[in-house]
């Protein structure tokens, strides 16, 4: 298979997408058309349209509903010179200009919100206090999973976002995280595209049969 070919097959509308409970403009905005975003105009993200996204996304599954991602909602200059000197330098520049970044991050102490997310497993927050290393690894794969939904949330609120992992993770943390103790794993830039410069062209996704077995 040629990657004209890859192309052509992955951003047809027909076919299987055809059988998706939601129309056809819902699946572009949240997947066909959505890009990743490089360029953002001046036009302001209201801390109302981050939390329409979270209200969305904080029902989508987690394993025993830890719901371990936190949010730091970078906006004001002061706040992103501290970020920016934490960015690599090719996403340094994009992320002073964003109208808003959102660092995504995952809390090794989600279990004390446990008796309240899961209170159908009785004690488990203090079997887990003294396991640091075992929440870590709960924490940062299940806040990797609600990024991903995060990501589709906010374009669900209308707004088009640059994840990035460019970034020096511990010097963010050191910043922004000494009391809380989150530990930092994606920075999403949110807005509204540029006129230009935004996006870069589209590039060939992988087909269900190159990517899938079925027995």
């Amino acid at each position: 298979m040629t990657t004209d070919t890859l192309i052509e097959s992955s951003t047809a509308t027909s076919g299987p997408g055809d059988l998706l409970a939601i129309d056809a403009e819902t699946a572009d905005r949240l997947f066909r058309e959505a890009h990743t975003t490089h360029a953002f105009s001046d036009e302001p993200v209201t801390d109302t349209q981050i939390q329409a996204a979270w209200d969305l996304v904080r029902w989508a599954p987690t394993s025993m509903n830890t719901l371990p991602l936190r949010l730091l909602v970078v906006r004001t200059p002061e706040a992103k010179q501290r970020l920016g000197a934490h960015m690599a330098d090719f996403n340094r520049d994009k992320t002073l200009a964003a109208p808003v970044t959102i660092i995504a991050a995952a809390d090794p102490a989600f279990h004390r919100h446990l008796p309240t997310l899961a209170p159908f497993r009785e004690g488990l927050a203090d079997q887990l206090d003294p396991q640091t290393e075992l929440r870590e690894g709960m924490a940062r794969t299940n806040a990797l999973i609600q990024i991903g939904y995060l990501i589709v949330g906010l374009r669900a609120a209308g707004l088009s976002v640059g994840p990035m992992t460019g970034f020096d993770a511990a010097g963010i943390d050191a910043e922004f995280f000494g009391d809380s103790g989150w530990r930092t794993l994606v920075a999403i830039n949110a807005g509204y595209p540029a006129d230009e410069g935004a996006h870069f062209p589209r590039q060939a996704r992988l087909d269900f049969h190159q990517v899938a077995e079925v027995l």
